[in-house]
């Protein structure tokens, strides 16, 4: 998963300019009384384009159908900016959407952002990432664990690799807290090998584009192609870029890759890679649309503000390739039940 990180002076966009005038825009709670579910509007908006955000689009649809919503737009517009991507929630919100997911640009400063929306009664939710640090002032974050996520992806690559051997592995934006946790989760499971894996120094920053990821995967196999063992990525687009690369290497390379993009999952069919990960953006869309619009409408309250939510990862293999997105589909339903059961505390 991409995420590019800026430096960023929230409070002074344009968004805290019109929130903390004190507006409340035409169809915001306004922190108000009660109303239904038809009288929300939830804005899905991701920091900019990438692959992974796509399921969000039907999810957004679908939880508009399933649960009766006034609303749902996705707009990944911000361009990897994230006085952009406030402009973008500015606009929404004077349009009258009053619930919002978002996957903030820059993790350090997103949270000023969700304190803005939650000044003036608009719930929010961090999707598919957390705010840096120990707090999160949205509602609450619905996002894979990226640190488990990456250890799971490295066990498999170890255990593919026969448990020794030489690793790389290949990443996104180095100064992106959910790359430093994906970063410990690999460390994580070559530490447990006590020597056996050896752990080449990080590739990081390869998730701009496709292009960019392909010429790193170009430039490390021509440098280590002959050492190396096993590769592990846990950014989309070298985790393409490896599953074509390797396969027409030829080198017995043991390749577990992230996501469900349509190569890597032919890769696993073929057997040129091992594994992959597979993340839950459609029940980040979905699950989070649903709780957002409980929340809007003030039928519910968090049970604990800010929570932080796993909302799920799974190894895929050529076992269970064909049948893997039932487990998925079985993860999300459950994390419904989990909000009407723990996370919302409802009237």
């Amino acid at each position: 998963m991409r995420r590019v990180t800026l430096s960023i002076a929230v409070a002074a966009t344009a968004l805290g300019a019109l929130l903390l005038s004190g507006c409340t825009p035409q169809g915001s709670s306004g922190g108000g009384e009660a109303t239904g579910l038809d009288s929300v509007k939830v804005a899905l908006v991701p920091g900019g384009p990438h692959p992974y955000f796509q399921p969000w689009v039907a999810a957004g649809e679908k939880a508009k159908t399933d649960f009766g919503l006034g609303g749902t737009t996705f707009n990944e517009t911000a361009g990897w900016d994230q006085t952009k991507e406030n402009d973008v929630i500015n606009s929404l919100v004077a349009n009258g959407y009053n619930a919002f997911g978002v996957f903030g640009v820059s993790p350090t400063d997103i949270n000023s952002t969700f304190q803005n929306l939650r000044q003036n009664g608009i719930a929010s939710a961090a999707l598919g990432s957390c705010p840096a640090g120990d707090t999160n002032d949205a509602d609450f974050c619905l996002s894979t664990d990226t640190e488990e996520a990456a250890y799971k992806a490295a066990q498999a690559t170890i255990q593919a690799m026969g448990g020794k051997g030489v690793l790389a592995h290949l990443t996104g934006v180095n100064v992106d807290s959910n790359t430093q946790r994906r970063i410990a989760g690999v460390k994580k499971a070559v530490e447990e090998t006590n020597g056996a894996v050896t752990l080449l120094p990080d590739i990081t920053d390869v998730d701009t584009d496709l292009t960019t990821a392909q010429k790193a995967v170009a430039d490390l196999l021509a440098s280590k192609g002959s050492e190396i063992t096993g590769i592990v990525s846990t950014a989309y687009n070298p985790a393409v870029a490896a599953a074509t690369a390797v396969a027409e290497s030829g080198l017995p390379i043991a390749l577990v890759a992230i996501d469900d993009d349509e190569t890597i999952l032919k890769a696993i069919e073929d057997g040129s890679v091992y594994a992959t990960i597979a993340q839950n953006p459609t029940g980040q869309a979905y699950v989070g649309s649903y709780a957002l619009a409980k929340l809007a409408s003030k039928e519910c309250t968090m049970a604990e503000p800010g929570a932080i939510i796993d909302s799920g990862s799974f190894v895929v293999t050529k076992d269970n390739v064909a049948t893997y997105d039932d487990e998925r589909t079985a993860a999300s339903e459950q994390l419904l039940k989990d909000f009407d059961s723990k996370y919302l505390d409802c009237k």
